[in-house]
This record gives structure tokens, sequence and C-alpha cells, in this order.
């Protein structure tokens, strides 16, 4: 590490502190040839996942996506935000320990699916709708005709 000061690399590490939420390394340091003190932040340097959109697109995964598409699905249902948040959080951690860097789309809608199927009927059909982007009503009765069928 170079000292701001004099650019010097010869330091120690006097405190090391974690940050609250533990993803950051807070750690002060004194160069050995000026005597000044620094501060420095260690993270981990996260490799970004991209979506393979259905329409060939790439872009970088956005949780903010998923977690409003969950929302406007379970919105005025009986489902904790917190059982989202935490969803979202296993699906965004459980993407990364793939160490694909490229995941198509279908596989996160149907991860959601899933997930929403096991919270509440209601919101996976509201879900479903725009996820397999129902056309028409026969769409809905359809869904709806095998999600009865899976419940008997």
């Amino acid at each position: 590490m170079k000292c701001p000061f004099c650019g010097d690399t010869n330091n120690k590490v006097i405190d090391s502190r974690l940050s609250k939420d533990g993803n950051v390394i807070r750690r002060r340091r004194e160069c050995l040839d000026c005597t000044r003190r620094f501060t420095t932040y260690e993270h981990i340097e996260e490799i970004p996942v991209m979506i393979i959109k259905k329409d060939g697109r790439r872009e970088l995964f956005n949780r903010e996506k998923v977690r409003a598409g969950m929302y406007r699905a379970c919105e005025k249902r009986e489902i904790s935000m917190h059982d989202i948040d935490q969803f979202v959080e296993e699906l965004e951690r459980d993407l990364r320990e793939t160490g694909e860097k490229e995941i198509p789309s279908r596989e996160i809608g149907e991860k959601v699916m899933i997930k929403l199927h096991d919270l509440d009927a209601v919101a996976y059909v509201r879900f479903a709708s725009v996820y397999r982007e129902f056309k028409d009503v026969n769409d809905f009765f359809a869904e709806l005709k095998g999600l009865l069928s899976n419940n008997k």
C-alpha cells in the first residue's frame, strides 16, 4: 500500500475493524517513512453477473428489478416484505456462487415463480401473467387450472 502523503510503500497496520454489515474491513495504517497515518478500506471484489434477456440483450443483474417485480405481484397480499427481501438476498448469493458470468433471465424468473408459488397462489399467478406474457383470459385459466390440480 502506497502512502498518500509521501508515496512510500513501507507502512504498518495499526488497527483493523469490520464494518457494521461485515462486508468491508477498515484499516488504519502508519507510514514508516513519514510517520503519517491514513485509512484504507478492503472489500471483496464481486464478479458482475450478466443476465441474458429473452431477446438476446445482456444487462447486469439488478436485484432491485427482481424485488420490485415481486413487490408488485405481492401487493395487497399477506406476504412479509422481509420474506421477499430475504429471498432476493438468497437469489443473488446463489447466482454469484454458481461462478457463471452470464445467466439466462428465464432461470431467475423460474426461481421467482417457484418461491411465489410457495408463498401465495395469487401472487404467483400475478407474476406468471407478466413473466409468461399471457395474451388472453385462456392463458390465465390454463395457469389457474394447473395450479388447482397441483393443490389437490
